[in-house]
């Protein structure tokens, strides 16, 4: 499920932890931990299922939660090989009474508590996570959306206003916009397209744009405007309301939304539910900034305003 990206982290955590808290004992015996799973190894009478060896590659980043891993690729082989070693280091900490040890049955229950929790987590996402309820969030979400209208625009850009009204010249006696604008505009990230900046919405441009174009007809040829690199004279091609955003390009973030508002529901509930007493207090001169010993001597930084793009991205096009 796609939800489960969240808790990859806590994999990659987890490994080396899991694997000696696992290792000597051989908790389910022979009968396989996940239904289809099949043994790929036995150590010392300990049965190594092909689930064992796909949990250690997302453990260590090298698949994702729900991927399929082939049991004959040399992934799959070297993961296997890894698990081995991981049994084998186990059972020789255990011959050694390591696992006796305060600070290992320490870090040990740590490492259960981390697992059981991940385990709670998902288990409570997965019910959230549902087709159904990404698509009624979907459709909650388009109904309360306020659509502004998106304008497809070209642009020719210019080093002067007297050029910039020769061009206009040219154009109004026939001349292809498209044309003029890969023979003589300015801005690079257009001008062999034509001058084409996509689609987009008035609050994604530069408030040059944005003046320019305001109540703009489709046809209309304005400017030229005060932009950054020259003065621009901006071609409408199209005015149309703006469109939604498709439920797949939405669904990660519907997901996201879902997992962490289940998972922040889940901590606020059993937050309540317990007793938690802070044992420690911080220490208010930690918090406090230290400045430099010379920081008296030193000039204060200038700032200069942060230059427009020459040229502003269709934002919205581009997200779809």
């Amino acid at each position: 499920m796609a939800a489960a990206g969240p808790f990859r982290s806590a994999a990659v955590a987890l490994g080396l932890a899991l694997a000696v808290a696992g290792c000597g004992r051989d908790v389910g015996g022979d009968a396989p931990p996940e239904r289809g799973d099949q043994a790929v190894v036995r150590v010392d009478g300990q049965t190594v299922w092909a689930s064992d060896v796909k949990r250690e590659a997302v453990a260590q980043g090298l698949i994702g939660e729900g991927e399929p891993l082939d049991a004959s690729s040399d992934l799959f082989r070297r993961m296997m090989d890894e698990v081995v070693d991981q049994k084998l280091l186990a059972a020789e900490a255990r011959r050694r009474k390591l696992d006796e040890d305060p600070v290992a049955r320490r870090r040990l229950l740590a490492a259960e508590d981390r697992v059981l929790g991940d385990m709670l987590v998902q288990a409570t996402v997965a019910d959230a996570v549902t087709e159904d309820n990404i698509r009624r969030l979907y459709e909650e979400q388009e109904k309360l959306a306020r659509r502004s209208e998106e304008i497809h625009a070209r642009q020719i850009v210019l080093a002067t206003v007297a050029e910039a009204e020769q061009v206009r010249k040219l154009i109004a006696a026939g001349a292809s916009f498209e044309a003029l604008a890969m023979e003589r505009s300015r801005d690079a990230a257009t001008r062999f397209n034509g001058g084409d900046l996509g689609y987009f919405t008035l609050d994604v441009m530069p408030e040059p744009y944005e003046a320019a174009l305001k109540g703009a007809q489709k046809g209309q040829i304005v400017g030229p405007a005060p932009v950054e690199g020259g003065f621009a004279l901006i071609k409408v091609e199209d005015v149309r309301p703006e469109q939604p955003i498709a439920l797949e390009a939405a669904r990660p973030q519907i997901v996201r939304f879902l997992t962490y508002d289940r998972i922040r529901d889940l901590l606020e509930t059993l937050r309540s539910k317990a007793k938690v007493e802070s044992l420690t207090k911080p220490n208010p001169d930690a918090l406090r900034p230290v400045p430099p010993a010379d920081a008296s001597k030193a000039p204060a930084p200038k700032t200069t305003p942060a230059p427009q793009p020459a040229s502003p991205p269709a934002a919205k096009e581009a997200a779809r």
